[in-house]
């Protein structure tokens, strides 16, 4: 058998979530997390990342972008995404707190009808926020 590296975007959205939860499980591991993938989502969460001290327990929500939806304030969530080849772990409510200090995003319909507000390309301010957050 040879092994040929896939092309994420031929992927079907499933197939890219499972390829998503894969890369970032691997990279928590490296911090002593073991990833526990959910069937559906519990109390918002996609995943749990279990640590080997047994000292935290994170709730995460796996996004393909940066992502801040109103459903997810006071949940207790982790957001993790990708940006710019890299992956980040934040807390939800924290990711907001940025957005409303460093960016427009709180004022946008997106967020004040829908609730909700992604993206691919945050400003420069708002990545260097993000730093200590990368994994």
């Amino acid at each position: 058998m040879k092994l040929e590296k896939i092309i994420y975007e031929a992927l079907t959205p499933r197939q890219q979530e499972i390829f998503n939860f894969q890369k970032i499980a691997g990279l928590l591991a490296d911090y002593g997390f073991n990833c526990i993938k959910l069937a559906d989502d519990w109390q918002g969460a996609d995943f749990l990342a279990y640590h080997k001290d047994r000292t935290d327990t994170l709730k995460v929500q796996l996004k393909s972008r940066l992502t801040i939806d109103r459903k997810y304030i006071g949940q207790g969530l982790w957001m993790a995404f990708p940006l710019d080849l890299r992956w980040y772990l934040i807390e939800h409510d924290t990711l907001v707190r940025l957005a409303g200090a460093l960016t427009p995003w709180l004022t946008t319909s997106s967020w004040r009808v829908k609730g909700c507000y992604h993206t691919g390309a945050p400003n420069q301010r708002f990545r260097s926020a993000l730093r200590e957050h990368c994994l």
